[in-house]
């Protein structure tokens, strides 16, 4: 057993001139995980705790606010199969998908690995969590396992099925006398007291008897001090000495929970769901069903006056009464979002659709989402904002011009809108032409913008396989003249010298594409083939995953086997040609090539010209030339959520980057942002600094890479330092190392010219 605080982020005020505004910190974390998938929920004291298919969160019965609990607080993983507590108790038992046991108290969390640890074979899967009295009872793939809540230990494992085999057990609860068991092999107890639990002889099996059918049991209830039994879609109530049909009504029953001595019933019929409430003698007390709020439910109850739903579509909702409901999601994307992603004017969009990895259409119906001032908006069919006819949105580009959305359907063509734009869709009758060898699906697979403003896109499958939207609003095709499998094309950029890169997925390598002076002239149109090997582009590998262009103009790009960069792209499509460059690294007393054992799926260049990469075992923040490693994030060593980080973006305005994983995006504020021209909205942050604070602070809207000094009023030098792009990051200590005393201390920032200004000024406060 591990014990480890979280790590809560703590947001100060930041006050400049009359401006107050809330910052997070440099160098800490936040989730932006998925909330609306809410697979359980329970009740204790005044708090309700929901579980999500990732992370947790609570909600405070007293003021109904909400509070998140992930990796990026402290939690050990992410993605949650169930969640238990005592409503008389203040531990709440989270299991994962990987069988590990976190204990939550207050803010401090507790980890039990045993069970994910263990080396006894068979599914170890927790499918629920029954908590009393300081113990926990979890039902999993191979029987039932105790935990001691006291000790955070696990205390007893009982395997119970027939003839001591390892089955699977879908709920545990007790009474004072038995414990009951609903599993595969149908309803089973045990006493409480005086038999040996552990042992497979003392589980009696009740199915099959007394009216109770045989076959699996999926959940066992006491209403009423009666035990019910769920067997598929009926309900079975003991009753004088049998088993009596309690319950029948053709819905799908997902599951059956007794909660303050009502059954709530979370049932399905095909588009259609609701939550029943049943009484004891098993007649309808309440019926809950509103769209809006019960889509697909999974789990409900009743706690302080108020039904609790969890669902599936909507997250968690409340209903006092059938016409009275109000949602508790905290603000997130609807889902997992693996596609691209792009910050513009302090906005990030994520594209939500996936392909498979043959570059197949997935009939991903999630859309686009939006965030901006810390909040999330989703644009998809369940929103009620795009149709439900659009899949697999893989591609993003905004207008500079006027910040529209352009998203690329991997199936149904190219959409188009913004705040003053109607919704449009580009497919049949349009420059998007479908695959050749799928002449109903039209894919769009790389968007972007050049300097002109010209909309570049990859037609995935089409004959013509580069399309353009001229800033004057008509439209030109390309072929690419190279045989290239599937007319396959991915992800675009647009670099310094008319030129468009292009990723040819499935081992097609890159291309570049110059259209010289005039985009409606061929005749000076140039392409260039990379590819692996001397003299085909000197790429790692032809399968490219990813791309970009630095401050310097180069190309990145990122293949399977590691990293090429292009130093000369002016020169791509000439006759003098430019080859990639395999930059070599030191690394651990071996020279070798950069990142040449990883998978590059994404990379990202923020304002200090240092780049961040992607890989399926973690993330890397490299200087600009590659040398030099500054950090490096996992999932063992950081809140990172998933080490399979696929998809990259930087705010250049606040230097946060996010990462999108398969286990949803979260973000990490760094040190560099993009450098102004003058010093403008100079920001410090926190200030004033307060008493105990031993965080990085950071002075942004500076000029791009300044020299930063910070001294006393009458002049003195406290510390001076170079900022990375437009921010400069000081410890708050002297160049000796002792901290500074309260008082007042000024920023004084040298630009290119040797000029130098007062900027702002910094106060701590000291005890």
């Amino acid at each position: 057993m591990t014990c480890r605080q979280p790590l809560l982020g703590i947001l100060y005020l930041l006050i400049h001139s009359t401006v107050v505004a809330q910052l997070q910190p440099v160098g800490q974390w936040r989730d932006h995980l998925p909330y609306h998938r809410a697979i359980a929920v329970t009740a204790q004291q005044s708090t309700i705790w929901c579980a999500t298919g990732f992370s947790v969160f609570s909600v405070d019965l007293s003021d109904k606010s909400i509070e998140r609990f992930s990796r990026i607080s402290g939690l050990t993983e992410t993605g949650v199969s169930a969640i238990g507590a005592d409503e008389t108790g203040d531990q709440l038992v989270i299991a994962y998908n990987s069988s590990n046991i976190d204990v939550l108290r207050g803010n401090v969390v507790k980890n039990i690995p045993d069970i994910k640890n263990s080396s006894v074979s068979g599914n170890r899967s927790i499918h629920h969590i029954f908590v009393k009295q300081q113990k926990a009872w979890l039902s999993t793939g191979l029987g039932i396992i105790v935990l001691d809540l006291a000790k955070h230990q696990v205390s007893d494992t009982w395997i119970i099925g027939n003839n001591g085999e390892k089955i699977s057990v879908f709920n545990t609860i007790t009474d004072a006398s038995y414990y009951y068991a609903s599993t595969e092999q149908g309803l089973k107890r045990a006493p409480v007291n005086g038999a040996n639990p552990a042992d497979y002889r003392n589980w009696e099996l009740l199915s099959g008897k007394d009216g109770l059918p045989a076959g699996p049991v999926q959940s066992v209830n006491i209403l009423n001090n009666q035990l019910i039994a769920q067997q598929n879609n009926q309900l079975f109530i003991w009753k004088n000495n049998s088993w009596n049909l309690f319950w029948q009504d053709g819905w799908n029953i997902r599951q059956a929970r007794v909660s303050e001595n009502k059954l709530l019933l979370s049932e399905t019929n095909g588009a259609s769901a609701r939550v029943l409430v049943l009484d004891q003698s098993g007649t309808v007390e309440t019926t809950l069903q509103q769209a809006d709020f019960i889509s697909a439910p999974l789990q409900a109850i009743y706690s302080k006056q108020q039904y609790w739903i969890a669902d599936e579509v909507h997250g968690l909702s409340a209903a006092s009464n059938p016409s009275s409901f109000e949602l508790y999601v905290p603000a997130s994307p609807a889902s997992i979002a693996t596609g691209a992603m792009q910050v513009q004017n302090n906005t990030l969009w994520v594209a939500a659709g996936s392909v498979s990895s043959q570059w197949e259409p997935l009939g991903n119906r999630n859309g686009l989402y939006r965030f901006s001032d810390n909040t999330w908006t989703n644009y998809n069919a369940a929103a009620g904002n795009l149709p439900d006819s659009i899949n697999d949105i893989i591609a993003i580009a905004i207008d500079p011009k006027d910040q529209s959305v352009w998203g690329g359907s991997f199936d149904d063509g190219l959409l188009h809108f913004g705040d003053k734009q109607p919704l449009s869709v580009l497919k049949q009758q349009s420059p998007i032409q479908p695959a050749y060898f799928a002449t109903e699906s039209y894919r769009v697979s790389g968007l972007c913008f050049d300097a002109s403003g010209n909309l570049w896109a990859g037609n995935y499958g089409a004959p013509g396989e580069l399309l353009v939207k001229k800033a004057d609003g008509s439209w030109k095709s390309f072929t690419i003249p190279f045989p290239v499998g599937e007319n396959a094309v991915g992800q675009l950029i647009a670099d310094d010298y008319n030129q468009i890169w292009i990723i040819a997925p499935k081992g097609n390598g890159l291309f570049c594409f110059s259209y010289g002076n005039n985009i409606d002239n061929p005749a000076d149109d140039q392409w260039k083939w990379y590819r692996v090997g001397r003299g085909n582009g000197n790429l790692p590998d032809n399968n490219v995953l990813s791309i970009a262009k630095d401050k310097s103009g180069f190309i990145w790009a990122g293949t399977s086997k590691g990293i090429g960069i292009i130093q000369c792209p002016q020169d791509a499509t000439t006759n003098t040609g430019c080859e990639a460059i395999l930059p070599v690294v030191q690394s651990d007393n071996f020279a070798g090539y950069l990142f040449r054992d990883e998978q590059v799926q994404s990379m990202a260049v923020d304002g200090a010209d240092r780049k961040w990469i992607g890989t399926k075992n973690g993330v890397w923040l490299i200087s600009s030339d590659g040398a030099k490693t500054i950090f490096r994030f996992h999932a063992g060593n950081s809140p990172l959520v998933n080490n399979d980080v696929q998809q990259i973006a930087i705010d250049g305005n606040s230097g946060e980057a996010f990462f999108s994983t398969p286990s949803g995006i979260c973000s990490f504020r760094s040190t560099a942002t993009e450098g102004e021209s003058v010093n403008k909205n100079v920001l410090v942050f926190p200030n004033p600094v307060p008493p105990g604070y031993n965080g990085s602070i950071a002075i942004r809207g500076l000029v791009n890479n300044a020299i930063v000094k910070i001294t006393e009023p009458d002049g003195r030098l406290v510390h001076q330092t170079r900022a990375l792009g437009g921010q400069a990051i000081w410890n708050g200590r002297h160049y000796n190392g002792s901290a500074v005393s309260s008082g007042i201390y000024l920023v004084l920032v040298t630009d290119e010219n040797k000029k130098e200004q007062m900027v702002t000024k910094i106060v701590f406060i000291k005890k």
